[in-house]
């Protein structure tokens, strides 16, 4: 599957894959650590890390994996995941180009697979979720760690539109409801969901992204002007750093 938005997405990540293997905010964390965790407790299984973007789910689970195959959209990303991989000496690690909603795998190919901060890109997040629920064995297990939208509209589309003006390839970001329901029609069960507060500083936020100063301004405007409920629920500061909520949802592909 080849389509504009796929490619619009690739040539807007392609300039920006150092910036993301060099990303703090995703090189660590609880929800990282978690990945990890799971892996760890699976030893000697194939895994999938759907939409590696800065490949750091990768280097979490190489370790302990048997074998890590690191997906993404875009080309430079994953020479980039290539050459960190090598680097840090993980030779069980291998690149592959595709988009989520159209593998290049077999089914029931992956014991595992992992996705992180990476649905919200997807043109189509139901058929991304499908695909993964095909390549995993019966049993396989998955985590999906995304940011969320709050369930209350108005902090909905603050939500949405900043990230949009931020990121031009922003799709969306879903509620916790939203994901729980997505995963089930994809033939997931749900395991566990949590839920974790995201501080994102403001400058770095932007800088990963390359924002315009045009967009960034109208980030800003927005921030200054919103209502007291939104300022208190983004918890906004002075600078235009902000906190929103991110859920890891651990699923399990039972066989039917």
């Amino acid at each position: 599957m080849s389509t504009s938005q796929h490619a619009f997405t690739a040539g807007q990540y392609g300039v920006r894959a150092p910036d993301y293997v060099a990303s703090v905010v995703h090189a660590q964390g609880e929800d990282l650590d978690q990945i990890a965790d799971f892996v760890r407790t699976r030893p000697g299984s194939r895994v999938l890390d759907l939409g590696c973007g800065g490949g750091h789910v990768t280097y979490a689970a190489a370790p302990h994996a048997a074998e890590v195959v690191a997906c993404d959209l875009t080309p430079s990303m994953l020479e980039a995941v290539a050459a960190a991989a090598a680097e840090r000496g993980l030779s069980n690690v291998r690149v592959q180009q595709a988009a989520a909603e159209a593998l290049p795998f077999a089914d029931a190919s992956f014991d595992l697979a992992l996705c992180r901060f990476t649905a919200h890109h997807w043109q189509d997040f139901e058929a991304g979720l499908r695909e993964a629920f095909r390549v995993l064995k019966p049993g396989g297990a998955a985590v999906f760690v995304d940011t969320v939208a709050p369930a209350q509209r108005v902090f909905d589309t603050h939500l949405q539109t900043i990230e949009l003006l931020r990121d031009t390839s922003h799709v969306r970001s879903y509620s916790v409801a939203e994901f729980v329901a997505a995963l089930a029609r994809a033939g997931f069960t749900l395991e566990g969901v949590t839920l974790r507060q995201l501080r994102l500083e403001f400058s770095s936020w932007i800088a990963r992204t390359r924002t315009s100063s045009v967009h960034a301004a109208a980030i800003r405007s927005l921030q200054s002007g919103a209502p007291a409920d939104v300022s208190r629920h983004f918890r906004i500061e002075a600078d235009g750093s902000f906190e929103i909520q991110s859920a890891a949802f651990v699923v399990s592909a039972r066989p039917v």
